[in-house]
């Protein structure tokens, strides 16, 4: 069984988990910047074959968790046989609507670590933000993008209740892809 300490988190890199494991989730601090950085780096590789710079995704994340008027990181962490492990996470942006005049959340940086897929990550992380999002009168929604063939994706976000829209993305990236690694 390997596992690799990370910042005062611990990710489990072998499908070791027992069929019934706690799940805490709570707002990402500091500390955590160094695993959200690897899971985002994990999630474009897997998604989209793309390598990231490391040291830009670390001082995104980083940026963001000194600046909540970015966005808010919720980590999900699973007790399991051998402690606490950093098991997931969700990134919150906002959007105003002037349709709806009320605030988007967007669900970004979704990501659940191999190790603990399949065992009620996202849920929990889902149900967290969008009780919170419900408490909040000023919230009209939840909103997420994904990968187009992100099948695996696609269907647990429709078991949540989440549908698809007829909008479709446009993007302009700054970065570009001779850029995004060092």
């Amino acid at each position: 069984m390997l596992t690799t300490p990370l910042n005062e988190g611990l990710i489990l890199t072998q499908r070791i988990l027992p069929w019934r494991i706690e799940i805490k989730v709570r707002q990402a601090k500091l500390a955590d910047a160094a695993i959200i950085a690897e899971f985002n780096s994990r999630m474009a590789w897997e998604t989209e074959k793309r390598r990231l710079n490391p040291e830009r995704v670390k001082a995104g994340v980083t940026a963001l968790l000194r600046d909540s008027a970015k966005g808010s990181y919720f980590i999900a962490e699973a007790g399991t046989v051998r402690g606490r492990a950093v098991a997931g996470q969700l990134l919150i942006t906002s959007e105003w609507s002037d349709w709806r005049n009320g605030t988007f959340w967007w669900l970004q940086s979704v990501y659940v670590a191999e190790a603990f897929r399949g065992h009620g990550i996202f849920r929990a992380l889902f149900h967290h933000v969008q009780s919170l999002a419900r408490a909040r009168p000023d919230v009209c929604g939840l909103r997420l993008y994904m990968e187009a063939n992100n099948q695996r994706a696609r269907q647990a976000y429709e078991r949540l209740g989440l549908k698809k829209t007829h909008y479709e993305m446009f993007e302009m990236d700054f970065v570009t892809r001779d850029q995004a690694v060092a």
